[in-house]
């Protein structure tokens, strides 16, 4: 694909000793030398070879020095974006760089939108769309095992696993297509019913593989939702300031003080942790703090584990029913029981009142703490990373972390079961092809090969500008 115009943005971020401005497009090179005056040697930016760092200074229109500056060149196709480039690296004084900026497109340079520079990349065919994405999710990174994950896939890992499966539906479809080519001929037979069906259930396999990672992906490039339920004065909102250190949620004797979910994340041992302190579960009139115990609930329904907080002061028989009510919330999700205030109790049960054992909850899962002191803090971060299990995550991991390519694959999951349950049937073969095609027109999706203007459109707009 052409593009007749030349884009400039400003790529680091503001407040740092350096600013690099990044210039990419047809007269990009042409555009840097008329405002770049080498200061060791007369042979312009044009004449240069690419791949090389010239030292020298940027002047204005009345040849006073803006600034002195180190300029990179990059010969289209090979640069980030397939075109020629520049990149100007000058000192990170905001009225540099935005004199410089200024300059540029004073020479016929466009301000570059969000994203715009790997939307290019994308267009100029240096990378998928699927590869571009990561680039906007490697930028975006907080973690270890999220970083492996979208350099993993800005490697291309989760694009050849896709090419595999597009070549393995190609082969399907072809073999259901030449029958119909040859459909006069009724004792010629191209594709086996037994060995299609095979295939298909292979295909099958691996994109149910695909589509069940994203929950893991999702997790690890989120944060793992945990949220912290209990009675109200269980000592909640101090738990979550012990987590995240730092007085995060308001901490009183009042009963109902938190109103509102607050949200905090935590890295620990590489994964991102992502605390949700809720409002005490009770029966109240307060209209307001009903609107919180609503808002509970919802926080409830969407994490992966959850953190019971328990009072040792109070009687168990309090706790069971606090359970009872919650308990058909719970369903697949981690539990851990957070038995605090012990620093507040003179005697510690060895063995736990049996309301509170009856809640099926693993001996294991059970922590013993002081929220206010900080007692036993680490021991029960270390059992969330215990309990959360996530896989190790290696170059070679493919996980599915993108919303959008997790749509794209549940489509596919249902045209590849449509011709799994065609073959069992014997529906015609052009009915089955049907299916086929769709199925890879959606795993096509992924990679930006049958994507629409629109789309395009909104996965750039949320990168950054620069990138």
């Amino acid at each position: 694909m052409y593009i007749q115009d030349t884009i400039c943005a400003i790529a680091t971020a503001p407040g740092g000793a350096i600013g690099i401005i990044r210039v990419s497009g047809p007269d990009a090179i042409t555009i840097t030398n008329r405002i770049f005056v080498s200061t060791a040697s007369p042979v312009p930016l044009t004449e240069r070879k690419p791949y090389t760092l010239t030292f020298g200074e940027i002047v204005d229109e009345q040849k006073e020095i803006v600034d002195e500056v180190l300029v990179s060149l990059f010969h289209a196709p090979h640069s980030y974006t397939g075109e020629d480039s520049t990149e100007i690296s000058c000192h990170g004084s905001p009225y540099i760089l935005q004199k410089i900026m200024q300059l540029l497109i004073d020479q016929g340079c466009r301000s570059a939108k969000a994203g715009e520079y790997t939307q290019r990349a994308f267009l100029n065919g240096k990378m998928d769309l699927s590869q571009a994405e990561a680039v906007a999710d490697l930028i975006a990174s907080t973690s270890e095992a999220a970083h492996h994950l979208a350099l993993n896939q800005m490697r291309g890992e989760l694009s050849r696993e896709l090419g595999k499966l597009r070549n393995q539906l190609l082969h399907l479809t072809s073999l259901m297509e030449l029958e119909l080519d040859f459909s006069d001929h009724e004792d010629l037979e191209f594709a086996n019913r037994s060995e299609l069906q095979i295939l298909a259930a292979q295909i099958e396999s691996l994109i149910n593989h695909l589509v069940e990672s994203f929950s893991t992906g999702n997790a690890i490039k989120n944060g793992i939702p945990v949220a912290i339920i209990g009675d109200t004065n269980t000592g909640k909102s101090t738990l979550l300031n012990a987590l995240v250190g730092d007085e995060r949620s308001i901490v009183s004797n009042i009963h109902g003080t938190t109103r509102d979910i607050i949200e905090d994340t935590i890295n620990i041992q590489g994964i991102t942790f992502r605390f949700i302190d809720t409002a005490g579960i009770r029966q109240t009139d307060d209209a307001i703090e009903t609107l919180g115990i609503e808002r509970s609930f919802k926080a409830l329904k969407q994490a992966k584990i959850v953190i019971l907080m328990y009072d040792l002061q109070r009687p168990s028989d309090d706790f069971y029913i606090f359970y009872q009510k919650i308990q058909s919330h719970l369903a697949n999700k981690q539990i851990i029981l957070v038995l605090n205030k012990c620093d507040l109790v003179s005697n510690i049960p060895v063995h736990l009142p049996e309301k509170i054992t009856q809640t099926l909850i693993p001996q294991s899962n059970i922590v013993t703490v002081s929220a206010k002191q900080k007692i036993s803090i680490d021991r029960l971060l270390s059992l969330l990373v215990t309990i959360v299990n996530l896989p190790e995550i290696t170059h070679r991991n493919i996980i599915v972390t993108n919303i959008r390519h997790y749509e794209a694959l549940t489509h596919a999951l249902k045209s590849i079961h449509r011709v799994q349950k065609g073959i069992s049937i014997n529906l015609p073969n052009d009915l089955i092809s049907q299916d086929l095609r769709e199925c890879i027109f959606h795993l096509s999706d992924i990679v930006g090969e049958v994507t629409t203007d629109a789309v395009l459109e909104n996965i750039f707009k949320h990168f950054c500008i620069g990138k």
